[in-house]
């Protein structure tokens, strides 16, 4: 009988500082893979805490915490041996991996490479490790790393691997962006080629504040093969037999994995042996099933928003969500979403027409709160309006009618959602879109009022793709067809459409993508074919609107680079490239 080696990744959701419900999710995932004969069982990167803990760090008695729950949960790893995410405390802060054996802490790796780039933060909080440790186990020799210490060559799985490893755990708390799991898949599989090592790569799943973890969890073999791979956005436990004569006998003619690739690192890979024997290796092999596949490119955005939302408001103890329904697309789909993640008995709607609010408007938001199954309130917003104007007549005497009044109509309507809050304990789902955040298009304290942003990353003509594939999934017209096929607009005035201001949305995106996701300058933009005018304009645009975006409730992150965390520039910034002129500060927009 072929010797095998079992392992286990235990995709979770860990919620941070949830101690007690941490521990107890990690404890039963860890007896479940014993009941399977599993001989290492995989946990996320600080599973025990919950990623990312951010200046909770920095508090005394959650470090404490954290340890006294690792203590706890070693006595149950007997005859499965354990990898455990924790924040490791010494002269310094770690972030590290404890490997639980035989009821005890046999030995913790501590992560050497830190990202400090885009949403991360870590050398805010935590120092590097020195040693890159390899622990036998049942007779074989396993690597534990990290998330970033496997993303670049070389470093601890180098180490490790030429110290003897044939088997590389790699726990991870790595944040969804669109797209990312298959750049993600093209880096393990080098890896391990390049190193002739099984990679046991384990990833979160789960909401945290912006940020959405999509686990996808990854075995590859030594040769690039999809081993195991955990499904997208649910917690699992994925449990894979390797071979590790195989993995020998690939790794004999490995040229890459020579002591010449490593003389300039000089890092400290010991071997600690925790268990030679190898008896439970000589058994049958588990069932071949074949790994899911992932989800297609515009359903995992969705999924993505779906698992962010939910866990946004359940994390939170909040008891419902309300939306505003205006009868348009953006609007629309974060119902959908909200419904999708909570049931439609948590969601409510509210309508809020105004003299500009079309029939059509109407009808479309009577026929998606019908196909969704949600409660609707009809709270006109035409008499707010007019004592708003009324109190505000002398002030403004002698002034023309302008986008002052159009915006009283969004923030009455602000008001009044954020008055259903404070009665009902309802959170209020923000609807504005990226293309709209990233321009201004958008006003404060009225559509930005609220308490989370289902949609804040997601670009308009994304909107679009994303709703007509909640409709195919669904068989039939969840959100009206004419809400998808008639030109987007405000209605804070007659005719309006949101071309009236904004360029058409399939010349803005790429524009916006170029600018906020990729930092390409004008000339750049404008030397891939773009009008020099209109990007001149969506770039003053954008630069001009910080102030507002900094007052914008949080929002799911689903793209490489998103407005908050990932972007991070001053709001008084003189600063508009290199040939503008620097007499005069830039108007920050007020709207």
């Amino acid at each position: 009988m072929t010797p095998r080696f079992r392992v286990a990744m235990a995709q979770m959701n860990a919620t941070v500082g949830d101690f007690e419900g941490n521990t107890r999710k990690v404890i039963e995932r860890l007896e479940e893979a014993q009941s399977l004969g599993v001989d290492v069982v995989a946990f996320p990167e600080l599973a025990i805490a919950g990623y990312p803990p951010e200046d909770l760090l920095i508090k005394t008695d959650f470090i404490r915490d954290n340890l006294r729950c690792l203590a706890e949960i070693a006595p149950y790893a007997t005859s499965t041996a354990a990898v455990v995410g924790f924040a490791d405390s010494g002269d310094h802060l770690y972030n590290a991996a404890a490997v639980l054996h035989e009821g005890r802490i046999a030995g913790v790796y501590r992560k050497m490479r830190l990202p400090n780039y885009g949403v991360f933060d870590e050398k805010r909080y935590f120092q590097p490790g020195t040693d890159s440790p390899v622990f036998v186990i049942h007779g074989v020799p396993v690597g534990v790393t990290i998330c970033e210490d496997i993303w670049a060559p070389g470093g601890p799985l180098l180490a490790q691997s030429l110290a003897g490893a044939l088997v590389a755990v790699n726990i991870n708390g790595s944040p969804y962006a669109r797209g990312k799991w298959r750049l993600r898949e093209e880096m393990l599989k080098t890896r391990a080629r390049d190193y002739a090592v099984a990679v046991v790569y384990n990833n979160l799943i789960g909401g945290q504040d912006e940020l959405v973890f999509d686990g996808l969890s990854l075995i590859v073999g030594p040769t690039g093969d999809i081993v195991a791979r955990g499904p997208a956005f649910e917690e699992a436990l994925i449990v894979a037999d390797l071979d590790v004569e195989a993995i020998r006998g690939i790794r004999r003619y490995n040229s890459i994995r020579t002591t010449d690739a490593l003389r300039d690192e000089g890092i400290r890979a010991p071997v600690y042996t925790l268990s030679n024997s190898a008896g439970r290796m000589e058994r049958p092999a588990l069932p071949t099933v074949p790994p899911p596949a992932p989800p297609g490119e515009v359903e995992e955005v969705y999924r993505a928003l779906v698992l962010g939302t939910r866990d946004y408001v359940r994390k939170n103890g909040f008891r419902g969500v309300v939306v505003g329904l205006s009868g348009g697309i953006d609007s629309s789909l974060v119902a959908c979403v909200a419904v999708d993640a909570l049931g439609a008995d948590a969601v409510h709607g509210v309508t809020m027409p105004s003299e500009f609010t079309s029939e059509d408007s109407r009808r479309f938001a009577a026929a998606l709160t019908e196909a969704l199954g949600i409660r609707v309130l009809e709270l006109p917003i035409g008499g707010v309006v007019k004592e708003y104007e009324a109190a505000l007549r002398a002030a403004f005497a002698g002034r023309p009618p302008d986008i002052t009044e159009e915006n009283l109509q969004a923030r009455s309507r602000g008001n009044l959602l954020m008055a259903l809050s404070n009665k009902f304990g309802w959170l209020v789902l923000t609807t504005g879109n990226k293309s709209e955040m990233s321009v201004g298009y958008a006003t404060l304290y009225g559509d930005m009022a609220g308490g989370f942003a289902v949609i804040k990353d997601v670009p308009k003509t994304l909107v679009y793709d994303l709703a007509r594939w909640r409709n195919a999934r669904a068989g039939r017209d969840l959100i009206p067809a004419g809400v998808i096929e008639r030109a987007p607009t405000a209605e804070l005035r007659a005719h309006q459409t949101d071309q009236d201001t904004l360029p058409p949305y399939e010349t803005l995106d790429p524009i916006l993508e170029r600018y906020v996701e990729d930092d390409r300058s004008a000339d750049e933009i404008v030397a891939e074919g773009f009008d020099p005018t209109v990007v001149a304009r969506v770039i003053a645009m954008v630069d001009r609107s910080e102030y507002k975006r900094r007052q914008a409730p949080p929002g799911i992150k689903i793209t490489p680079k998103a407005f908050g965390r990932d972007r991070r520039l001053p709001i008084t910034n003189w600063y508009r490239g290199s040939r503008a002129p620097l007499a005069a500060p830039p108007a920050a927009s007020t709207e």
